[in-house]
C-alpha cells in the first residue's frame, strides 16, 4: 500500500507543480477535470447507498461553476447557482412523480454536490488568482500535503487514542498533533524556500508562513472526516480506485477542498487585504 502511494505521488507531484506553476487554462482545466472526476464518485457513494442523486447535474454543475469562478469571479455564479437549484428541483419532482419516493432526499444530496465541489472546488482557482497567486497555492497546498503526510505517518506509528471512532477509526489524536506539527513546520520552510526562489517581491513572511501552517493542518483534517461521514454512511471503504494506493480522487482531494478556501480567505483578510 505505501509503495503504491509513494509511487502514484511520485507522477503526480512534478505534475501537479508543473500545472501550479503555468497557472492560466492549464491550471484551470485540471482544477475542473479534479472536480468533476470527484463529483462522479460522490454520485456513486450515494447510488450505492440506495439514492439517486442527479449526477449529470452535479457534475455538469460542477464544471460550470469552476469555469464561472475562472471567467468572472464570484459575480459570474449567482445566475448559474440559481439556474442549478431549479433545474435540480424541476429534475427530482420528475423523479417523484415517476414512482422514486426519495426524491426530496436525491434533491438535497444533488446541491450539496454541486456546491461542494462547484461553488467550493473553484476557491482552488481563486486562490491562484490572487495577487501573486503562484506563490500562495505554491505555499498553501504543499503545507496541507505536508500535514496529510504527518499525521498519516505520526498517526500510523505512535497513534493510541482514537480521534473520531465512528467516522474514522484508524484516526488518531497522535496523528492529529503530528499533522499539525508538520504543517507548521512545513508552512515554515516552505515560506522561507519560497521567499528565497520568489526574491524581493515574496508576497509573504515566515510568520505568515506558520499561521497558515497552523489554519491548515487544524481544519482541513474536517474535510477528510466529512467524506468518512458520507462513505460510512453508505459502507464503502474508498470512493473510488482511480489512484492505486489512494482510493479515489475524492479521497484525495477531501482535505484541498477546506484548504483551497479557508487559505483564500486567511490570505486576502489577513495577509493582502
Amino acid at each position: 500500500m505505501l509503495a503504491k502511494r509513494a509511487a502514484v505521488t511520485a507522477v503526480l507531484l512534478p505534475i501537479g507543480l508543473v500545472l501550479i506553476w503555468l497557472g492560466g487554462w492549464a491550471y484551470i482545466a485540471t482544477i475542473a477535470l479534479i472536480m468533476c472526476l470527484a463529483a462522479r464518485e460522490y454520485v456513486h457513494l450515494f447510488q450505492t447507498g440506495g439514492l439517486k442523486p442527479a449526477g449529470v447535474l452535479i457534475i455538469a454543475g460542477t464544471l460550470a461553476l469552476v469555469i464561472a469562478r475562472a471567467v468572472a469571479g464570484f459575480s459570474g455564479s449567482d445566475w448559474i447557482i440559481s439556474l442549478l437549484v431549479l433545474a435540480g428541483m424541476t429534475w427530482h419532482l420528475a423523479a417523484y412523480e415517476r414512482g422514486r419516493d426519495q426524491a426530496g432526499t436525491d434533491f438535497g444530496v444533488s446541491m450539496a454536490g454541486v456546491l461542494y465541489f462547484g461553488w467550493i472546488g473553484a476557491y482552488l482557482v481563486s486562490l491562484r488568482q490572487l495577487p501573486q497567486g503562484l506563490w500562495w497555492v505554491l505555499l498553501a497546498l504543499p503545507t496541507v500535503w505536508l500535514a496529510d503526510s504527518g499525521a498519516y505517518f505520526v498517526g500510523r506509528g505512535l497513534g493510541r487514542h482514537k480521534l473520531s471512532p465512528r467516522l474514522s477509526p484508524k484516526k488518531t489524536w497522535e496523528g492529529y498533533f503530528g499533522g499539525i506539527l508538520f504543517g507548521v513546520l512545513g508552512g515554515l520552510l516552505l515560506a522561507v524556500g519560497l521567499a528565497a526562489l520568489a526574491g524581493p517581491g515574496a508576497p509573504f513572511t515566515p510568520l505568515q508562513g506558520v499561521i497558515l501552517g497552523v489554519v491548515l493542518s487544524v481544519f482541513p483534517t474536517l474535510g477528510d472526516l466529512g467524506e468518512s461521514m458520507i462513505k460510512r454512511q453508505v459502507g464503502v471503504k474508498d470512493s473510488g480506485d482511480l489512484l492505486p494506493g489512494h482510493g479515489g480522487v475524492f479521497d484525495r482531494i477531501d482535505s484541498w477542498l477546506w484548504a483551497g478556501v479557508i487559505s483564500y480567505y486567511v490570505i486576502l483578510w489577513f495577509f493582502i487585504g
